[in-house]
């Protein structure tokens, strides 16, 4: 077999106790969340110059063409989703401590405690 290998990508998880860099662990919260938003923001950059040279290069978007574009209600519904889901992601660390410090299933608030028993 002489063809071309393609190497096999694995996600990779860190097991255990995450290093802590400050002395306050509010900080390095702080400094996941800002690292991960950093992340995201430079690969989807990097896409969206992709996608923009593509297309301006076979003459299918014109200069200024996704600056104008409105989304429908339906494209802006998918947006909105998928920016929940980022924003879950970012503040992935600070969810996962407030789930510790609640209980996980906890209610939130004495509102959603009398909630609860009324129904």
């Amino acid at each position: 077999m002489t063809g071309k290998k393609t190497a096999v990508r694995v996600k990779r998880v860190a097991k255990g106790k995450r290093p802590q860099y400050f002395s306050d662990p509010a900080i390095d919260k702080l400094l996941w969340v800002s690292v991960t938003l950093a992340q995201e923001l430079a690969v989807t950059r990097e896409r969206l110059d992709s996608v923009e040279r593509l297309l301006a290069a076979r003459g299918v978007l014109k200069a200024g063409a996704v600056d104008a574009y409105a989304p429908t209600p339906a494209v802006a519904a998918v947006r909105d989703q998928g920016r929940a889901d980022f924003i879950a992601r970012v503040l992935r660390v600070v969810e996962a401590e407030l789930e510790e410090v609640t209980g996980e299933g906890q209610p939130g608030s004495q509102q959603d405690v009398i909630d609860a028993v009324s129904r």
